[in-house]
């Protein structure tokens, strides 16, 4: 979850465009600073590799791992997918 949150977070923040975030204001419908997004993004990258890493090496050759990382990656990009959708209707 934590990694594929970091990456809209963190490319919209590089690329110097506004993108909600928990800190704007209505908190994940208003549009925050493109620095606060690379700062989300990178604090969801260093968590994503705390929960990655620390409780035991993850194998991506594995194909347990590998199926267990994807569908989690799949279902976290559709859920974004869909609230972001929302938010930009709205706006």
């Amino acid at each position: 979850m934590f990694a594929v949150n970091a990456i809209p977070h963190f490319v919209a923040g590089v690329q110097g465009r506004p993108f909600p975030s928990p800190f704007a204001k209505p908190p994940g419908r208003g549009l925050s600073r493109p620095m606060v997004n690379v700062g989300w993004g990178a604090a969801n990258a260093v968590v994503a590799w705390l929960l990655l890493a620390l409780p035991g090496p993850l194998d991506l050759t594995s194909p347990a791992d590998a199926l267990a990382f994807g569908l989690g990656a799949l279902s976290m990009g559709l859920m974004l997918a869909s609230w972001f959708g929302k938010v930009e209707d709205a706006g």
